[in-house]
């Protein structure tokens, strides 16, 4: 069965391709998909007991991913509206019954390279007539049913839910397997229900990692059952994460097709750490970097990451190794603690290097391959681990570097990709490319991707949603007013995205803008549907968090 209605899929793709292929450019889907054409006036129109329909897939959905996945499509396509038209005078050649989701893998494990294409189709009619989806994991299933919600729009006429434009064909998968969002929650806590709506904006734009920057100087605010008092480092008793609360957050993201990115940043940036265990500091005048002299620094660590391995189920965690200033090794070391170190010969940069390569160590005893911010690659780069993803931010040029050494790399420049940096304008954040002066296909393939860093120093749950979405510009005046036949209003068609950088890591290089002018239309939509759909988006008319200038309509904002 699934074989021949993805031969029908193929069908309507050719037969689409000759009637509209010129158009796409037009289209408000977010990311850009690899291959999208549809039709032209005819329109469907979603009955009220719309369904999910699983005949054919291999994937038995015991855990209930792809049915919450369908209730999430049923929500948003409503964005709140009561559907209450009258189908009585619609042809029911033209009433779309569901969506038939065909999955040909069984396992719904998730982890880093796993197969997010999905291949999605909507005929002109049919009797019955439903929307075909096929994917080689539920995963990718999830990703075409949110492009599927994007081919959706509420008809205020009619009071129905209709898709234009049919028949579509989507065929679709993600240029890089890494696309990561990062969110810090030592700088100020964010409590449990802003991160899951983190998670469903992330959802929304086909994110699949969040990286989940738990601990800093500033506090500690995760339990570690290994260490009890390592979060006597929170704010407070009430700014705080239980370790049930970590498993939930991993759960929830999981269900979305998100994995969590757990970080704890050593040996710098670890004064909360002391707190309950003031032995981790060198001194009592020096409470960071951790105390590379002792023992009992490497045990907490050890510690730590038992405790991540029962939670934090990706395949990799990241270690920090960032900021570390080294002068302090030495400096503040006293007695037997400095005798330590003397006796293992090492000056100030060998015992930053000495540190991060055990804390290496520590994490492949746990299964984990490792992350580490791009300091350690700058200092001793030929030391790490095989095993090692070096994750840049200082600024440009690095993955070049990294990936002629034979190491990974995750891009994150601060000169664009940081969310924090207000006055980034969101034209180098979509133009920042992550391959760029990487021209060796081998060297390619170790760019895992990239990801856009929400750090917390001024942000906390009151802002977080705007900071992120939709990365507003920081241009002077006012955005053209968006217009469809004349009119002040949005195309009937309507799409969202994601951060503009998003749609670099999805969509195919050569389908990219090459001007980013030609994406302000589309970010303005992405901005009012994420509104529509509870997401507390900023106006895109000026710095980020903006508030709107004056009265007028969210699409001229």
């Amino acid at each position: 069965m699934g074989k021949i209605l993805f031969v029908v899929s193929v069908l309507v793709l050719v037969y689409v391709l000759a009637i509209d292929a010129a158009r796409v450019d037009t289209l408000n889907i977010w990311p850009m998909p690899k291959s999208v054409s549809h039709g032209s006036d005819r329109s469907l129109y979603l009955i009220k007991d719309f369904e999910l329909k699983t005949e054919g897939t291999k994937y038995n959905d015991a855990s209930g991913i792809l049915k919450d996945g369908f209730s999430r499509l049923l929500n948003v396509v409503r964005v709140a509206h009561i559907v209450e038209g009258n189908f009585s005078g619609i042809d029911n050649s033209l009433l779309l019954q569901g969506i038939h989701v065909v999955v040909l893998s069984a396992d719904d494990e998730l982890q880093y390279g796993i197969d997010e294409s999905y291949n999605l189709s909507v005929p002109a009619s049919g009797k019955p007539v439903y929307a075909y989806l096929e994917a080689h994991t539920v995963y990718g299933a999830l990703h075409g049913l949110q492009t599927f919600s994007q081919l959706c729009y509420f008809n205020f006429k009619t009071s129905l839910i209709e898709v234009p434009m049919v028949p579509w064909a989507v065929i679709d998968q993600p240029r890089f397997s890494y696309r990561g969002l990062l969110i810090d929650t030592s700088r100020h806590y964010l409590p449990l229900q802003v991160i899951k709506n983190v998670i469903d904006s992330m959802a929304y734009a086909k994110l699949n990692v969040m990286h989940w920057h738990i601990v800093d100087t500033q506090s500690f605010p995760l339990e570690i059952p290994s260490y009890p008092k390592l979060w006597d480092g929170a704010y407070s008793v009430s700014e705080r994460y239980t370790f049930a609360d970590a498993a939930e957050i991993v759960s929830y993201a999981q269900r979305q097709g998100i994995n969590v990115l757990a970080e704890i940043d050593v040996p710098g940036h670890a004064l909360s750490w002391g707190i309950g265990y003031p032995s981790l500091w060198p001194s009592k005048d020096c409470q960071q970097p951790l105390d590379v002299s002792n023992e009992f620094t490497f045990k907490v660590i050890d510690g730590v990451l038992s405790d991540f391995s029962k939670v934090f189920k990706f395949r990799f965690v990241h270690l920090g190794g960032d900021e570390v200033d080294t002068t302090y090794f030495l400096n503040h070391l006293f007695g037997k603690s400095m005798w330590r170190l003397t006796k293992h010969r090492l000056n100030e940069s060998q015992a930053y290097e000495y540190f991060v390569l055990r804390a290496q160590n520590i994490a492949l005893s746990h299964g984990y391959e490792i992350v580490n911010w791009e300091e350690t690659f700058n200092n001793f780069g030929n030391k790490l681990s095989r095993k090692t993803v070096v994750h840049n931010w200082i600024g440009g040029g690095v993955a070049a570097k990294v990936v002629a050494a034979g190491l990974r790399c995750i891009v994150s420049n601060q000169d664009k990709w940081y969310l924090d940096h207000l006055d980034t304008t969101w034209d180098q954040f979509y133009m920042n490319e992550p391959l760029t002066n990487i021209t060796n296909p081998k060297q390619q393939k170790l760019v895992l991707g990239g990801e856009v860093c929400m750090w917390g120093e001024h942000i906390d749950g009151s802002d977080i949603e705007q900071t992120i979405w939709p990365r507003a510009a920081a241009a002077a005046g006012r955005w053209r007013k968006l217009t469809f036949q004349g009119e002040a209003k949005p195309h009937p068609c309507l799409g969202y995205r994601t951060h503009l950088s998003f749609e670099r890591l999805w969509t195919p290089y050569d389908k990219l803008a090459k001007d980013p002018r030609q994406v302000t239309g589309r970010l303005a939509h992405f901005r009012c549907l994420l509104n529509q759909r509870g997401v507390a988006a900023a106006p895109v008319a000026g710095p980020g968090r903006v508030a709107p200038i004056e009265p007028d309509s969210c699409y001229s904002q």
